[in-house]
């Protein structure tokens, strides 16, 4: 049998989706992959049951249905002070997944190297690997998660074709200051570097953190690949409905790559999704709201433990700290805590290039009451996991 392809030899499946399988083994709360237990907004579920019934069963022109195009560059344009043009700088992609890779392989060739910020959500790594590019690691330093300016501009001085920019950040909930994005851009201007954004928690942000469009920053625009989708917005993660927005330039590439990718994001979905596009700020305050609350029900809950643990400024996502329990393995600790807890995670391990193996992520796009099961299984955690130190 002739050998397998040795670019899929460097890294693992996805270690949150297995994290998943593993809740799912052991009747965890499943607090691992970023999912929420409640509907989508009913406006939304309503257009979906209008649509079943309607002719929007066929593809859907390539990069996106004319309306929701139209729907995203209206609502989008003011976050980045740029009237967007739907009809040549937006491609819709079957969730920011596809939307990260297509843009990766839209300005990447092989042997170029690409700026990740370390921790970092774990498709980035392979995205750049499967795109043939070199990712080149920068640490963000707990616990503010700051970047030292000389170690980045060290790494543009490799002139790196891209760097990838997630904020607010998975899994640290990092949001990056005006300052700092001012000192990104920058240099990406001064090493002629393509920035590609995810900005997929924009709406869940905490005061008085504010999130700032990378595109809407002064020359930015250019040379900006913004990747988002509805997922985290709409809780609709299943509906896999993202989008990349840029310059005609760059979305005239990224099309190619996407249609052969996917061909097209799902028509009847795109339909629906419309309205949930053309809410009003009223919908975004209420999100933001809901997350405030969930966020405060789970550090205080979290302290009162005395489980130590990160405060996230954006997304909704907590690094807890498990060096008291003495494990030499994050993902054996993750296992033992969804077997004998009862509570889903992810091992730290897997979002770090650095050797770190104290961390674990849980997240809490959960209902109330499922984040108080949880926290109510973690009060037993020191009695069902002993510390092996």
């Amino acid at each position: 049998m002739p050998s397998l392809s040795e670019r899929t030899g460097t890294f693992t499946d996805s270690v949150i989706r297995r994290m998943t399988r593993i809740s799912l083994k052991y009747d965890a709360i499943n607090l691992s992959q970023g999912f929420p237990d409640f509907d989508p907004p009913q406006p939304i579920l309503d257009r979906l049951a209008e649509v079943t019934k309607e002719d929007y069963h066929q593809y859907a022109i390539t990069w996106g249905a004319q309306n929701f195009r139209e729907a995203l560059a209206e609502k989008q344009s003011p976050a980045m002070k740029h009237p967007i043009d739907p009809d040549s700088e937006i491609v819709v992609t079957c969730g920011s997944t596809e939307a990260m890779m297509a843009a990766m392989m839209t300005v990447t060739n092989p042997g170029d190297e690409v700026i990740i910020f370390s921790p970092f959500y774990e498709n980035y790594g392979a995205d750049t690997i499967l795109s043939g590019a070199v990712p080149i690691y920068v640490p963000l330093k707990p616990p503010a998660f700051d970047f030292d300016p000389e170690e980045l501009e060290a790494a543009f001085r490799r002139h790196p074709k891209a760097l990838i920019l997630c904020n607010p950040s998975n899994p640290c909930g990092k949001v990056f200051t005006r300052d700092e994005l001012m000192l990104i851009a920058g240099l990406a201007e001064k090493y002629d570097t393509f920035v590609i954004t995810d900005e997929v928690y924009e709406h869940i942000v905490y005061k008085p953190w504010e999130h700032i469009c990378f595109a809407s920053l002064p020359h930015m625009w250019e040379r900006t690949i913004t990747c988002s989708s509805l997922s985290k917005t709409y809780s609709i993660t299943g509906w896999r409905l993202g989008y990349i927005i840029a310059p005609p330039k760059v979305i005239e590439a990224a099309r190619k790559v996407h249609d052969f990718l996917t061909v097209g994001a799902a028509a009847p979905l795109q339909e629906a999704a419309v309205t949930g596009l053309r809410f009003g700020q009223d919908y975004y305050d209420d999100l933001l709201a809901k997350y405030t609350a969930k966020r405060d029900l789970m550090l205080k809950g979290l302290d009162d433990l005395g489980i130590v643990h990160t405060v996230p400024q954006g997304a909704y996502y907590i690094l807890l700290d498990i060096s008291e329990f003495g494990f030499a393995s994050d993902l054996d600790f993750c296992e033992t805590l969804a077997r004998d807890v009862g509570v889903g995670a992810v091992p730290g391990s897997s979002f770090f290039r650095e050797n770190v193996n104290h961390l674990i992520r849980i997240h809490f796009a959960k209902k109330e009451d499922t984040l108080t099961k949880a926290l109510d299984r973690l009060a037993d955690i020191r009695r069902k996991i002993p510390s092996r130190r």
